[in-house]
């Protein structure tokens, strides 16, 4: 019996579609955006406040020891999943806050009824920050040393087992190194 080669294709597609998806599993974290800041220094951050809240200034990121900056919004479903998780880790270490595209009331509103875990906090209104920061949607947290260096980005909520995983490794390493 003769095999046309027409017949080969198919079986030649799904090979190499296989190959293709063993080869995205082997990768060390195929969900990882890498950050094009890990390892330089923290950009400028946004020079506003929400009212009754310390400001959060360029200076406080090169204060000693690790300390993380995350960026967060009322409006946003997973930044109220992750906080929680932010105010028992601003128990163990400073935790700043960035608030994202989002409405003053809103912000102060959510604060008080959830508690506020950040030490001193920016606004970014326009969301011009978070562009020179690489952020590309809330919640994103950063871990900064104590010269103001981006160690580890994180992009999403601070939850389950991504926080666990991913997250806290990156923390303890942080730490260790202090």
């Amino acid at each position: 019996m003769r095999i046309k080669p027409l017949m080969l294709i198919p079986p030649l597609v799904f090979l190499g579609l296989a190959l293709l998806f063993l080869w995205g599993m082997g990768r060390d974290d195929p969900n990882a955006i890498p950050s094009t800041f890990v390892g330089r220094e923290a950009p400028p951050l946004p020079q506003t406040a929400l009212p009754g809240n310390t400001q959060l200034t360029d200076e406080m990121l090169r204060q000693p020891g690790v300390k993380l900056v995350n960026f967060w919004a009322s409006w946003c479903p997973p930044c109220r999943a992750e906080h929680p998780t932010l105010t028992e880790l601003s128990a163990r270490l400073p935790v700043y806050g960035v608030d994202l595209k989002d409405n003053e009331a809103d912000a102060l509103r959510f604060l008080s009824q959830d508690g506020n875990p950040f030490h001193a906090m920016a606004t970014d209104p326009q969301g011009r920050g978070a562009i020179d920061w690489g952020v590309t949607a809330p919640p994103e947290t950063f871990i900064i040393d104590a010269q103001g260096r981006i160690l580890y980005r994180h992009a999403g909520p601070l939850v389950r087992e991504d926080y666990t995983n991913r997250f806290l490794p990156e923390l303890e390493k942080a730490l260790a190194a202090e």
